[in-house]
């Protein structure tokens, strides 16, 4: 991740920070995710069943999609110089726009939001991120996670 100082971080609000690399969602990835959760709806699992339904194949959960955030945000997201330790703290909003097919190519959008100072020592940033679809207008979802420094 990139890190920039304390003094730095509004400068950084407003702007986009960059994309992540492509990565291919592949079958096997949608049903160990299936198999983690629980989760066997057969337009995730099936591709038989799943090739009647209007999308033609199986498709990723949406929460598998959005679980991809933290990895794909890694080299984009800022963050503080002298970063001891950041958390999850959560999303402001998620909105699912399309589906993500079997064997897609996703890759993750960051804008900086805000960046504030919620006790000293503690930067508490929000982003939108957007997961794009490799050749589609729309994107998989625009999500605004939160992100919570420990300087």
């Amino acid at each position: 991740m990139p890190y920039v100082p304390v003094a730095a971080l509004k400068d950084y609000v407003g702007k986009e920070l960059g994309r992540s690399e492509w990565l291919t969602i592949d079958q096997e990835r949608i049903n160990l995710f299936a198999e983690a959760t629980g989760d066997f709806q057969f337009i995730h699992v099936d591709p038989v069943k799943a090739a009647q339904t209007p999308f033609g194949s199986t498709i990723a959960h949406g929460f598998l999609s959005l679980s991809l955030m933290p990895k794909l945000m890694e080299d984009i997201l800022i963050l503080p110089e002298g970063v001891k330790m950041v958390v999850n703290y959560g999303l402001d909003s998620v909105r699912f726009i399309q589906p993500v097919k079997v064997d897609s190519k996703v890759r993750l959008k960051v804008d900086l939001v805000d960046a504030t100072e919620k006790k000293p020592g503690q930067w508490l940033l929000k982003a939108t991120a957007t997961l794009e679809i490799e050749g589609s207008e729309k994107p998989a979802y625009i999500a605004e996670p939160l992100s919570l420094c420990f300087v």
